[in-house]
């Protein structure tokens, strides 16, 4: 079934709750996105809380998608660049599949409907996404026509002796 997707909806206590919801099951499935498993939702709201904070002051933007039963099976965080030489561009953070929908092409799909998105934004030349590496996240995204534009090595420390590189990915909007 394809998926609904909404920029800027509004955020409403569901809303909020299928958001952490989301990031909390994709982070206990292994997902990279800034929590190491196990983790609770207790724990993932204040980062939540963060970027709702962020979207309020109009530093972020989020892109959401619903499934059918109008569940919240993906998300993006859009964060827009304050420093005068780099407004041009755009970073996507917490791009999330919930994990019963890994493998239907969602990922992909969130990807495009970013795209879309990005590209009615004024000014705005490209996207800019980090993603964890040894899960070959980079092997994904870049079949999504992003590029490989800069690599970290052992930048991100999930636990002692578990380092990963900090990969730099690119999509122009041209």
């Amino acid at each position: 079934m394809p998926l609904t997707f909404t920029l800027d909806p509004a955020v409403t206590p569901a809303l909020r709750d299928g958001i952490l919801d989301l990031w909390t099951d994709v982070s206990n499935a292994g997902g990279a996105v800034g929590f190491v498993p196990p983790v609770t939702r207790e724990a993932v709201r204040p980062e939540l809380v963060r970027h709702l904070a962020a979207m309020a002051e109009g530093r972020n933007r989020l892109l959401v998608g619903h499934d059918e039963a109008g569940d919240v099976v993906t998300t993006a965080f859009f964060t827009f660049n304050t420093h005068r030489l780099m407004t041009h561009w755009v970073w996507l953070y917490t791009v999330m599949v919930h994990p019963r929908h890994q493998g239907k092409g969602y990922g992909r799909d969130l990807l495009t409907a970013a795209e879309e998105a990005a590209r009615t934004f004024d000014g705005i030349e490209a996207i800019r996404l980090t993603c964890r590496g040894g899960l070959g996240l980079e092997r994904f995204y870049g079949s999504c026509g992003y590029k490989e534009v800069g690599r970290i090595p052992s930048a991100i420390r999930l636990a002692p002796g578990d380092d990963r590189d900090d990969v730099i990915m690119l999509l122009p909007l041209d």
